[in-house]
C-alpha cells in the first residue's frame, strides 16, 4: 500500500504552526476555525476537493490541529494530513447540503466536547467557504463562546516562503514556461479555441523537468479581440483569427502551489498602438522590478510603474500584483499584499508575488507579467519565458 503524501517535514509543519500561534497569542485566541482550504493545507497538509462542503481545521494553543469536515471525506484526511487519526473528526453525510439542518451543529458539538465551547474563538468571515448561514449556526450554538474576526491572519503567516516551497513553486513555474511554449507553437488562424486550451490543459497537467502539472487555482483566461477588453473572460469554440490579439492567463501548478504568468499573442502584424503598449509596459516592469527589493513597501512597486507607464501615455486604474503561494479555486492569490498605492507592506525575502501589469485597451488587451521572488539583494523572476508581444503569422 503506497504511503500517505508527506509534502513537507513535520519540522517546517511545527514552525508554521507556532508563528500563527504567536499571533493568537497576541489576539488573546483559544481557539482558531480555519475554513479556508489553503490555508487548511499549510496548517495541516490536508488535500482534496472537498471545500464545496463545510470542513475546518482547528488550532488550539496546545495539541496538534483537528481536521474536520465531511465523514467520506474524513479518509482523504488521513492519506494527507500530519495528525493522528484521533484528530481527525468527520460528520454525518445527512449534515450535507440539507436545509433541515447545518454541518456547523456538529462542530459546535466537537467544540464542546474538547472544552473548546468557552473563550475566544477566531473564525474567517470574509472568506469564500465560510457563510453567513454557518456562521450563524455556530455562533448558536456556542452562546458562551465570543468570536473574532481572524480573516488572513493565516494567511500572512504564509507570506514567506520556506526552501522547500519554492522549490515546488520553482517546479510550477517550469510548468507555465512549457504552457506558453506550447502556445505558440500550437495557435493558428481557424483554431477553435477550446482546442488550444485543451493543449495548454495538456501541457500544464504532463508537467515539466520530470514534475508533474497539479490542477491550477484559476481556469485559463484567453479572450480574444474585443472580449480581451475584459480582464476575466474564459474561453469558448472561437476560432483565432488574423489582426487580432489573445492574451492567455494562466498559471503552472505543482503540489497546490501555484506559478502564474501572463503573455498576449498577436496573430498577423500588430497595430502601432500595441507595439507602443508593449514598450510602455516593459519599461514600466523593469521600473518596477528595480524597486522590488527587501526593504520596499508594495506601493513601490505600483508607484514606479504607473509612472514609468504615465510617461508614455498610459493608464493603469487597478493594482498590479499581488501575493502568491498555495491555493485552491477560485484564486491563486494569497488575499494579503497587493502591488498598489497605498500597500505599505514591506517586502522581505522569501515574498512572492505575481507582477500582473495588464492592460486592456479599447479594442484587446495586452498582459505580459512575471512571477517574482524577493531575494535577499533583490527580485528574482521565477519565469524565464520571453518578455514581450508574442506574434505570429
Amino acid at each position: 500500500m503506497a504511503e500517505p503524501r508527506r509534502d513537507f517535514t513535520p519540522e517546517e509543519y511545527r514552525q508554521r504552526i507556532e508563528r500563527i500561534r504567536s499571533v493568537m497569542a497576541e489576539k488573546g485566541l483559544d481557539l482558531l476555525v480555519i475554513s479556508d482550504p489553503s490555508n487548511m493545507h499549510y496548517v495541516t497538509g490536508y488535500d482534496g476537493w472537498s471545500f464545496y462542503t463545510h470542513q475546518a481545521a482547528l488550532l488550539a494553543m496546545e495539541g496538534d490541529p483537528v481536521w474536520w469536515g465531511r465523514g467520506i471525506d474524513a479518509l482523504g484526511a488521513k492519506r494527507t494530513v500530519t495528525m493522528d487519526d484521533e484528530n481527525i473528526v468527520g460528520y454525518e453525510d445527512s449534515y450535507v447540503q440539507n436545509p433541515e439542518k447545518h454541518p456547523m451543529e456538529t462542530l459546535a458539538a466537537l467544540l464542546k466536547e474538547r472544552g473548546w465551547d468557552k473563550g475566544r474563538i477566531g473564525v474567517e468571515l470574509d472568506n469564500y467557504y465560510y457563510s453567513a448561514a454557518a456562521h450563524q449556526s455556530l455562533t448558536g450554538n456556542l452562546p458562551e463562546a465570543q468570536f473574532v474576526d481572524t480573516t488572513g491572519l493565516v494567511n500572512w503567516q504564509r507570506a514567506i516562503k520556506s526552501e522547500k516551497e519554492l522549490e515546488y513553486m520553482r517546479r510550477a513555474a517550469r510548468i507555465v514556461e512549457a504552457m506558453h511554449k506550447a502556445i505558440v507553437e500550437k495557435a493558428e488562424p481557424g483554431m477553435p479555441k477550446n482546442e488550444l486550451v485543451a493543449e495548454i490543459y495538456r501541457t500544464g497537467i504532463m508537467g515539466a523537468d520530470g514534475h508533474w502539472g497539479d490542477y491550477t487555482a484559476i481556469v485559463p483566461m484567453a479572450p480574444s479581440g474585443m472580449d480581451a477588453t475584459a480582464p476575466h473572460l474564459t474561453w469558448d469554440d472561437y476560432p483565432l483569427q488574423n489582426n487580432e490579439s489573445t492574451f492567455f492567463e494562466i498559471a503552472g501548478a505543482h503540489l497546490r502551489y501555484q506559478c502564474p504568468q501572463s503573455r498576449t499573442l498577436f496573430i498577423g502584424k500588430p497595430p502601432q498602438k500595441y507595439l507602443d503598449a508593449e514598450k510602455a509596459v516593459l519599461e514600466a516592469v523593469e521600473a518596477g522590478l528595480e524597486q522590488a527589493k527587501p526593504g520596499n513597501r508594495c506601493e513601490d512597486i505600483a508607484n514606479a510603474f504607473n509612472a514609468t507607464l504615465n510617461k508614455f501615455g498610459f493608464v493603469k486604474d487597478n493594482r498590479c500584483g499581488y501575493a502568491i503561494g498555495v491555493s485552491y479555486p477560485p484564486d491563486w492569490g494569497e488575499r494579503t499584499m497587493s502591488f498598489r498605492r497605498g500597500d505599505k507592506s514591506v517586502l522581505k525575502p522569501g515574498m512572492t508575488f505575481h507582477f500582473m501589469p495588464a492592460l486592456w485597451l479599447d479594442d484587446g488587451g495586452l498582459e505580459i507579467t512575471e512571477p517574482i521572488l524577493i531575494t535577499e539583494t533583490g527580485v528574482e523572476c521565477l519565469c524565464t519565458t520571453p518578455r514581450e508581444l508574442f506574434v505570429k503569422g
